[in-house]
């Protein structure tokens, strides 16, 4: 399943911006960085229960938000992209 996940983190101390670095970190463990706090992740089950549980234990509920969108294949194909940064199709393998 497509998950796009958006992030909003309180960075008026340190240790917000420090629980900034880690969220993204653990975005970037699942998924493609299309915005600077939003990432496309193509997740199954499992990895859907991994990666809320570890965003959950890294943001701070009463300053910070998290957001999951799923997205059903109609969706997708109704995305619109304009701008810099071409999307990387999620679904093709990734070459390096």
């Amino acid at each position: 399943m497509l998950v796009l996940v958006t992030y909003d983190v309180s960075t008026a101390e340190a240790a917000g911006r420090r629980r900034l670095r880690r969220v993204a970190q653990v975005c970037k463990d699942f998924g493609t960085r299309v915005q600077k706090s939003v990432f496309e992740c193509q997740v199954g089950q499992k990895e859907l229960v991994q990666l809320r549980a570890r965003l959950l234990q890294e943001y701070k509920e009463d300053e910070d938000s998290l957001r999951f969108y799923f997205l059903d294949e109609a969706a997708v194909a109704r995305t619109e992209h304009y701008g810099a940064a071409e999307p990387v199709d999620l679904t093709e393998p990734l070459v390096l």
